[in-house]
Parts: C-alpha cells; sequence; structure tokens
C-alpha cells in the first residue's frame, strides 16, 4: 500500500495517481496521469460522504462505518456513522454525525473530542463546522473562531471557507475574498509554516487559485470546462485535480483544465494517491 502524506495531496514524482472520489454511489478511482483522466472503476459500494488518503490507507466516511483500504477492497473500522476524514499524525481522524471526533490507531478508536455544531469538513487538525473552526491539539479540541465554516485547509497559512467569504488566519482571521464560499483546500507539499503554497477554494460557480507570484492580489478566477459546482481539489507534483458535484474530474498541468465525466451523481471528496510509493 502507498505511504500517504496528506488528505488531498502526494506524489514524489511525474506519473500517473490514482483519484478516489466519494459519492452516493460509492467510492471510486481513477487513473489521472497530468491532465489526462483515464480509466475508472467503482471499488466500494456505499454512500460515501468524504474520502481522506492516510497513512493507513484510503479512508472512507459513509453512513454507516469509516471504512479503510484501497483498489483491492475496504473494511470496516467500527466507528459508526461518519460525515468526515482526513489524515492526522499518521492516524485517521474521523467525525460521526453527532460531532463527535476520533482517532484511528492500531485497530481502535479512542475519542478525542466533540463539536457542539455539526460538522462539516476536517483536515489535519483543523475542524469545519456549524459553530465555527476548531483546531486539534495534544488530543484536545479547542475553538479558534469564525461561524458557519463549511470547508477548511490546513497547509501553510488555514483557509476557511464560510458564507461570509474565504477566510485565512494571521492575526485571527483576515477577509481573502468575497463570496459564498463553500469548498477550501491546499497543497502540504508546497506550502510552509506562514506561507501558502498551491490553494484552491470555491463558491457554487466559481473556482479560484492562489497565486503565489501576485502579494497584491492573490486569488484569481479559473475557468473549468463544464459548468458545474466545485465539490473538492486535489493535488499531484505535476498537475491540480478537481472534482465537479456532478462527478467529473478536471485536471490542469499548466495547459489548461482537460475532463472526464465518471456518471457519479452527489460526489463530495477527492483523494490523490501516487502508485508505487513505499
Amino acid at each position: 500500500m502507498p505511504t500517504i502524506r496528506e488528505k488531498r495531496v502526494y506524489t514524489d514524482q511525474s506519473e500517473t495517481v490514482d483519484a478516489y472520489v466519494a459519492a452516493d454511489l460509492g467510492v471510486a478511482v481513477a487513473r489521472v496521469s497530468q491532465d489526462k483522466v483515464g480509466e475508472f472503476s467503482l471499488v466500494e459500494r456505499c454512500t460515501a460522504r468524504d474520502v481522506a488518503a492516510t497513512a493507513r490507507g484510503i479512508a472512507a466516511a459513509t453512513d454507516e462505518d469509516v471504512l479503510v483500504g484501497d483498489d483491492d477492497g475496504f473494511e470496516g473500522t467500527g466507528f459508526g456513522p461518519a460525515v468526515a476524514v482526513t489524515a492526522y499524525d499518521g492516524d485517521v481522524l474521523a467525525a460521526g454525525e453527532d460531532g463527535r471526533l476520533a482517532r484511528y490507531d492500531s485497530g481502535a478508536w479512542t475519542n478525542v473530542g466533540t463539536v457542539d455544531g455539526e460538522v462539516r469538513a476536517l483536515d489535519a487538525d483543523l475542524v469545519a463546522a456549524a459553530d465555527g473552526v476548531h483546531r486539534l491539539t495534544d488530543d484536545a479540541l479547542s475553538a479558534v473562531g469564525l461561524d458557519d465554516v463549511q470547508d477548511v485547509a490546513a497547509a501553510g497559512v488555514p483557509l476557511a471557507a464560510t458564507p461570509d467569504g474565504l477566510y485565512r488566519l494571521g492575526a485571527g482571521w483576515m477577509h481573502a475574498v468575497d463570496g459564498d464560499f463553500a469548498v477550501a483546500t491546499s497543497d502540504p507539499v508546497t506550502a510552509d509554516a506562514g506561507d501558502l503554497g498551491r490553494a484552491h477554494a470555491a463558491t457554487a460557480d466559481a473556482l479560484y487559485e492562489h497565486a503565489t507570484d501576485d502579494p497584491a492580489d492573490p486569488w484569481h478566477a479559473r475557468d473549468l470546462p463544464v459548468e458545474e459546482s466545485v465539490a473538492d481539489v486535489a493535488y499531484a507534483t505535476d498537475s491540480v485535480v478537481v472534482l465537479t458535484a456532478d462527478g467529473t474530474l478536471a485536471a490542469d498541468a499548466g495547459d489548461g483544465f482537460r475532463h472526464r465525466s465518471l456518471g457519479l451523481r452527489a460526489a463530495s471528496a477527492l483523494a490523490v494517491v501516487a502508485e508505487g510509493n513505499a
């Protein structure tokens, strides 16, 4: 099984990667080579709500359990119904429908806290919830501000997507872009502490890309080849992969997006993992 570093990113070399998609029909995997989306298949039938790549395999949050596995198959973990998963310090972190957060290690779950508001997303140590952003530190949860948060991105400079706009964490939460944002993603490989590398954010009808070479106007709108809402964004070394809610994958290796429909409705999350990384 590949060694995996983060929820939405990894590959150390230019090669074909596996892109895992969570959708109402289940977990699917597609082969992506730079900007070409190739063959794909459904690897697990379930109602998948989230998917993450972790050191323990691909983790999928479903309406019945957290599943862990790869394209050879998935196994249940006994967590129960889950709404979100992420990689956290070499383990799997999951959130339940009741706001419970737990960490999966050595075949067992350990509760680490509970969020009062509905959990919308996880990324590394950050939790996006109806009552704001929370951070996991030393297996304890602390509230770190905002309200009605739809998504978070942890790498470099934390980002939060809210109906009031996209925010970045500096001296408190600072407004970055106007709009009703539902998606925020960032690339740990190109980020450093206090320095945001590749990153994207999306509203229902627009995708924004972070431009590291334009500090005066760092967020630029990007055109997609389909008029569909963005559900998630993932990163490979030589490309950016976008998933839409209608189940389209679009990949850009520097010459614009090329796309392919997977025929998966209600797609919600994307995780990209490199084949062959030991």
